[in-house]
């Protein structure tokens, strides 16, 4: 099994330490770069520096991310075959109308902007060297829309169409480019975050349900990287066998 050299983002909690747990027990090296230096730290600690290296910074810090990545290049000869877009956030659950403008702001920063950075940034080694992968991590949010999903659901459907566009582009450069559109799935900091540290109104999300949890999206985005090179999966959307997507709502007016 050919084993490669992976950057990914968001990994100090959830999809992102389950990828790169997946990725290392089939002999794959990580790079892998959030905000939290001390949560890195720990993972890069199970993992080893053999297989593990860290960049600690702000997703929307492109500046810093490239000196780093540079910097490994240099030290450690690591040529990045693969990138998995994982960070990303919801803010808030509110009406359009009622939302916080700079709840928006950010989802768009971190989930647009800060994805779009590091595929700019890394494809053009991957042309270079003649071969990568871009893993984005989607959602179904980009196809399905529902109450308080405005935003988040929005930058979901870019990240849909980007992933489509690139292979558009990359088709005849060996670049592979996939989209995972994960449903519910709980065992992340995920609800907590767009409920504000709102415990409580995180879990509810979750009572009653069977949701994916980030070891099975691992599994996916693991498997999406170890196929047979030739082979190019351009989306895949799942769902836990409690979730489907559902009718569409209609108001109406008592008959009064």
């Amino acid at each position: 099994m050919k084993q490669y050299t992976v950057l990914i983002t968001g990994a100090s909690s959830g999809f992102g330490v389950a990828i790169a747990r997946a990725l290392v027990k089939k002999g794959d090296r990580v790079i892998i770069l959030a905000r939290r230096a001390e949560k890195l730290l720990e993972l890069q600690k199970e993992l080893t520096e053999e297989y593990c290296l860290c960049i600690a910074a702000d997703i929307c810090n492109r500046a810093k991310i490239q000196q780093c990545i540079e910097h490994i290049y240099k030290k450690h000869a690591w040529n990045i075959d693969v990138l998995v877009n994982n960070a990303g956030l919801a803010l808030g659950l509110q009406s359009a109308n009622e939302a916080d403008f700079n709840d928006w702001e950010q989802m768009i920063a971190v989930n647009i902007s800060g994805l779009v950075s590091l595929t700019h940034l890394l494809l053009p080694k991957m042309v270079d060297q003649g071969y990568g992968h871009i893993v984005n991590i989607g959602s179904i949010a980009g196809s399905y829309p529902y109450p308080g999903g405005n935003i988040y659901g929005a930058t979901k459907a870019f990240v849909k169409q980007f992933s489509l566009n690139l292979r558009a582009d990359l088709y005849d450069k060996n670049i592979r480019v996939t989209d995972i559109e994960p449903g519910l799935v709980g065992g992340s900091e995920f609800s907590f975050v767009r409920f504000k540290g709102d415990v409580q109104r995180a879990k509810k999300v979750y009572e009653g349900t069977t949701p994916l949890m980030p070891e099975d999206i691992a599994e996916t985005v693991a498997w999406s990287i170890h196929l047979p090179s030739h082979v190019n999966i351009n989306r895949i959307e799942l769902m836990p066998t409690t979730q489907a997507p559902s009718a569409l709502n209609v108001y109406r007016t008592s008959n009064d």
